[in-house]
């Protein structure tokens, strides 16, 4: 069955009586999730086939790109899509995909009924010159400026460089970027998230070593066009880097220029995902590194926004590319391992902290409800060890409401 939705229809729905909105003018006191948003399925309309769920071109057992199984339990018949992988009862294991508004529009709910802040919209810079894939890009778009409305979250746009090549920093990303604001106008919406009284944009992968096409000098001056341009400039530039940028080594470029692209930037995010695997080795993190990150920003002028993620596991992924993944290699410990790095940013006076993610079922860093009854066979699945579905979801929020009260009582005590 072929389905395409539009924005239109699913945003005049009417606002959730009695919501408590989020505040959009600023990043602070908010715990916002990165939404990537990049699932599809056969039937949903775009030919896509079972994109970031399927390996090798085939979505089976022994074939999966993901590790954790989504919670479909609440979806709809017309949201759920049926696969090949069952549960241990024998019965049918479905997924969803995200150009379904309905979908889109159910994940707001969750973020509103749990008290989450809103998303980073992720936007991989190749998908934006594929005229196959730019369709459903676009729907994806509508759905989260739609969810973000009725259920009032709040949400920006995050270009992700990965795979960009020595041209597309100015080229493909300018010229998608003046499409979203003259065509799609989305600083305009309510919830659109600002910062220091602009909007928000964020470009992440800006540093690493891992033998990337485009250069330093290019990100700045993309990073410069963004807040300077005199048309599609004026915004508050958010930077996702290498977890020792400040150092200038191990995951980052040894390079200076590294530096410039901070000092041009508004707001720092280093990259921390997988970079340890226990609460012990996040405490030391937070007290060896990021302390004296949010020291630098300070000094600096500059927004520091700490990463966080809940458990990390790519073994299916990993495999279909031929290589060994261990499963379940950050283990989440029922919520352990993430709380340890909430409360140890929020101990440092982190102001604003950034969730990964909210729906990477991938490398399993999803916080969005996720299966205790994953489907069995010849590929493996994590669980949620046994908490409720919503659980994440549920202790993000409440740590978003300490981070906001704990920023108000501050900013009540300045002159």
């Amino acid at each position: 069955m072929k389905r395409i939705w539009g924005w239109v229809g699913v945003l005049g729905m009417s606002l959730v009586a009695g919501a408590q909105p989020v505040d959009p003018s600023t990043m602070t006191g908010k715990i916002m999730c990165g939404y990537q948003g990049w699932f599809r399925t056969p039937d949903d309309g775009f030919k896509l086939g079972w994109t970031h769920y399927a390996m090798q071109g085939r979505f089976e057992p022994g074939y999966s790109a993901i590790d954790i199984w989504p919670d479909v339990s609440e979806l709809d018949a017309d949201e759920k899509v049926a696969t090949p992988f069952k549960h241990a009862d024998g019965s049918t294991a479905y997924v969803f995909s995200s150009v379904n508004p309905k979908t889109v529009m159910r994940h707001f709910k969750w973020m509103e009924d749990c008290g989450v802040d809103g998303v980073y919209l992720q936007r991989f810079v190749g998908e934006t010159k594929d005229k196959r894939r730019y369709p459903a890009l676009q729907q994806v778009m509508a759905n989260v400026r739609a969810g973000a409305e009725k259920h009032q979250r709040a949400w920006a746009m995050m270009y992700d460089l990965s795979g960009a090549n020595e041209t597309d920093l100015m080229t493909t990303v300018v010229a998608d970027w003046k499409r979203l604001i003259d065509d799609d106008k989305i600083c305009r919406d309510r919830m659109y998230l600002h910062h220091a009284g602009k909007p928000v944009v964020a470009v992440w992968g800006i540093g690493f070593n891992d033998h990337r096409k485009y250069t330093l000098r290019q990100c700045l001056e993309l990073i410069r066009f963004l807040k300077d341009d005199p048309v599609y400039g004026g915004m508050t530039v958010m930077i996702g880097v290498p977890t020792y940028w400040r150092t200038l080594n191990r995951d980052a470029l040894a390079d200076p220029l590294l530096l410039e692209c901070v000092r041009a930037a508004d707001i720092i995010s280093p990259w921390t995902v997988g970079r340890y695997g226990h609460a012990e080795g996040a405490q030391k993190y937070i007290r060896t590194v990021a302390r004296d990150d949010l020291q630098w920003c300070a000094e600096n002028k500059k927004a520091f926004l700490p990463v966080v993620f809940p458990g990390f596991s790519w073994h299916n992924l990993q495999k279909g590319r031929g290589h060994e993944a261990t499963f379940n290699q950050t283990p989440r410990k029922k919520g352990a391992f993430l709380e340890a790095q909430l409360d140890g940013h929020l101990e440092i006076g982190a102001t604003m902290i950034y969730q990964a993610m909210f729906d990477e079922v991938d490398e399993g860093t999803a916080v969005f409800k996720c299966s205790n009854n994953p489907p069995v066979g010849e590929s493996r699945f994590l669980d949620m060890e046994g908490v409720p579905s919503d659980f994440y979801l549920r202790l993000i929020g409440k740590k978003s409401a300490v981070l906001r009260t704990s920023c108000s009582a501050v900013g009540e005590k300045r002159p």
